[in-house]
């Protein structure tokens, strides 16, 4: 069984220690980072897809799988997942959140562009076709569910596409603009990326709006681009524990604003 790497975890005073050299990755044209708990079910397609798609393209790139936490299988099936053009790695983050793993995995990054990705493949990996040509001239692009041109294969439970309306009312009024903050499939330039992660605090599902609203305080402009997205089944997303502290989050998200 391979270890994940556990990378030092974010200070009492939201800052990140430097990272050891030895937990830094070498060095590519892509590197897409997909965080995962317990998603020993979903991963293994998810992996085979990706690497299929990267390995027949013209630049070098690395899949790297960051492990936040799980107690299934997840470890086993990333080291069980090989490409002989195509780096599968395993990283891990001890601090829990979907926000901790993303900054963990844009910290230990030396790719010249980086980004995440759901480990369900909502968004299929054939629209790096899209993103991949826009990073030369955006330092960031992210996928949108909300825009012209979007498309929904599988549309969510009622439930969650209520809450998801709520919270979007919320987040426009931190962070106006974004027609879409959460779909899981945003790409950045390295430098950026590595830049941005160090002033991140959010370890949870907000922090998708924070990532935004750092990028576009630094004055860097982002491209939103129209993906077709499928509602995934398996989700860790928990509505009522996750709504509740997501509301916290971006509470304290436009109290930073507004300091």
């Amino acid at each position: 069984m391979v270890q994940a790497a556990r990378a030092p975890c974010i200070t009492d005073s939201g800052e990140e220690p430097d990272i050891p050299a030895a937990l830094l990755r070498a060095s590519c044209h892509l590197e897409v980072l997909i965080p995962a708990l317990d998603e020993a079910r979903r991963l293994p397609h998810t992996l085979i897809r990706t690497v299929r798609y990267l390995e027949v393209q013209p630049y070098s790139s690395s899949v790297v799988v960051i492990d936040n936490g799980s107690v299934d299988q997840t470890a086993d099936l990333v080291s069980r997942t090989w490409s002989d053009r195509v780096p599968v790695r395993l990283t891990g983050c001890a601090q829990p959140g979907k926000g901790a793993a993303v900054r963990r995995g844009f910290l230990t990054s030396r790719a010249r562009f980086v980004g995440y990705m759901d480990a369900d493949l909502a968004t299929p990996i054939e629209t790096l076709d899209v993103v991949v040509p826009l990073l030369d001239r955006f330092q960031a692009v992210v996928g949108s569910r909300r825009i012209g041109g979007a498309a929904l294969a599988k549309r969510q439970p009622v439930h969650r596409s209520v809450g998801g309306m709520v919270f979007r009312a919320m987040v426009h009024r931190v962070l106006p603009g974004f027609a879409d903050t959460q779909c899981g499939f945003k790409f950045l330039a390295g430098d950026l990326a590595r830049t941005v992660a160090r002033q991140l605090q959010i370890d949870g599902f907000a922090f998708d709006v924070e990532l935004l609203w750092a990028i576009t305080e630094m004055g860097v402009p982002v491209k939103e681009i129209p993906v077709v997205w499928s509602d995934g089944e398996g989700s860790t997303l928990h509505a009522l524990r996750d709504g509740a502290r997501s509301v916290a989050d971006l509470h304290r998200l436009a109290r930073r604003r507004l300091a």
